[in-house]
């Protein structure tokens, strides 16, 4: 049907227009306040660290403009040039019909559609990170990490899409039940092995040594109820100079990460406070509710693609044959961005909130709001954030409240 394609169109347009709007709100709001340093953030970064902040937020927009408007071409190019159908008749002549060339399809096609982004990756590690000195990554390594994701790709979502695909044909028109199970199923099984199987091949883990940060941070576990497996600490450094640390696994698998740039930025005090953060997390059920949603939600998404691969003008609007599962999970994966963009502010809201709560939550653990206010200082500091996003932008690509907006919070 002819109004498909167009209205596929217009939504590829109007969130262009949306994204570059918001990425020149705000470069103006950043230049509005480059001349000198608010007075909200006047304690947390000199004149020099303050101008080199934003000059790394223009950087990032111009290059992010850039980005998202070669990303549009690239999608008009794949939808309408003809590309999908014929990729879809080199795989599927394989094994016509079968799951096993279906799952191949949707596997290879993702990979190849990767390629065209390469060269803006490349860019943006060896020369807008480089510039501003976060890349620690060497081009070998660079390469070698593509590489290893590709075969993981290839090992992990090739039986996995052909497991999908297969329901079919093994449980009739419910499948898309049965797959949300194995999907979601999967991701939970991900959860405990991703950390003892996948990021080694990419990251060097070790116990965190004996000694007072190991001894504060374990006391600090068992002062919460919040006991984990281990606690190690992961190279990041090799490739960025950013920092971070995560929790990985759930109930005796749990693990916490600690990248070893933020062991080197932070004072015990406020590392202690940003293990509390996320512990946080945990103790205050964001993690089951987390769960509960996104189980909901890919339900929700499996209906959907039910329900398309039924609807006659969904696949052939761009010449795949109508009826055919594996198109139908590529063209739903290629388009759903097109409407969860609107909704992008809904989930930042949670998440805000769920950040506050954590916050408040090491702020009583740790018995003193002034380790985490220290730490998120430090944070911002060595990674020039930006301090003063403009709100809609806060409001649509921020998850995290802004820095001024936690210790606001924080000193309540």
């Amino acid at each position: 049907m002819a109004w498909f394609p167009l209205t596929v169109v217009f939504l590829v347009i109007l969130r262009l227009i949306a994204q570059l709007a918001l990425e020149a709100m705000n470069r103006a709001e950043a230049r509005r306040n480059a001349g000198h340093r608010p007075a909200a953030v006047a304690e947390v970064m000199d004149d020099a660290t303050y101008a080199k902040s934003v000059e790394y937020t223009l950087a990032k927009s111009r290059f992010a403009s850039f980005e998202t408007a070669y990303e549009v071409v690239v999608l008009l190019v794949l939808l309408f040039s003809g590309a999908l159908p014929w990729l879809w008749d080199k795989f599927n002549h394989l094994a016509p019909g079968a799951a096993w060339s279906g799952a191949l399809f949707l596997v290879g096609t993702m990979i190849l559609l990767g390629l065209p982004n390469l060269p803006l990756e490349w860019w943006s590690k060896f020369r807008l990170e480089e510039r501003f000195g976060f890349n620690k990554s060497t081009l070998g390594l660079w390469v070698a990490d593509h590489l290893k994701s590709t075969l993981l790709g290839l090992a992990i979502g090739f039986p996995l899409m052909w497991a999908l695909l297969a329901l079919v044909g093994w449980v009739g028109p419910f499948w898309w039940v049965w797959g949300f199970v194995l999907l979601f199923g999967f991701q939970m099984l991900m959860m405990v092995l991703y950390p003892k199987l996948i990021l080694p091949l990419f990251n060097k883990l070790a116990p965190l040594p004996d000694g007072e940060q190991r001894t504060r941070l374990l006391a600090l576990s068992e002062r919460t109820g919040f006991r984990a497996q281990t606690i190690e600490v992961m190279d990041g450094s090799k490739r960025s100079g950013h920092s971070n640390a995560f929790f990985t696994g759930f109930g005796r698998f749990r693990r916490i990460v600690l990248f070893d740039t933020l062991m080197a930025q932070l004072a015990p005090e406020e590392l202690e406070a940003v293990l509390a953060h996320e512990i946080g997390h945990y103790k205050c059920g964001h993690i089951p509710k987390f769960l509960a949603l996104m189980a909901l939600l890919q339900c929700g998404a499996f209906a959907v693609i039910a329900w398309l691969a039924n609807a006659a003008w969904f696949n052939a609007a761009f010449g795949l044959p109508a009826g055919v599962l594996a198109p139908t999970f590529l063209l739903f994966g290629l388009l759903g961005g097109l409407v969860t963009f609107w909704f992008a502010p809904a989930g930042n809201w949670l998440s805000r909130k769920n950040e506050y709560e954590a916050d408040a939550f090491a702020k009583n653990a740790i018995g003193s709001r002034g380790p985490m206010i220290g730490a998120l200082r430090k944070l911002s500091q060595k990674n020039l954030s930006n301090l003063t996003p403009h709100p809609l932008y806060s409001a649509v690509y921020y998850s995290h409240p802004t820095l001024v907006e936690r210790e606001r919070a924080l000193q309540k």
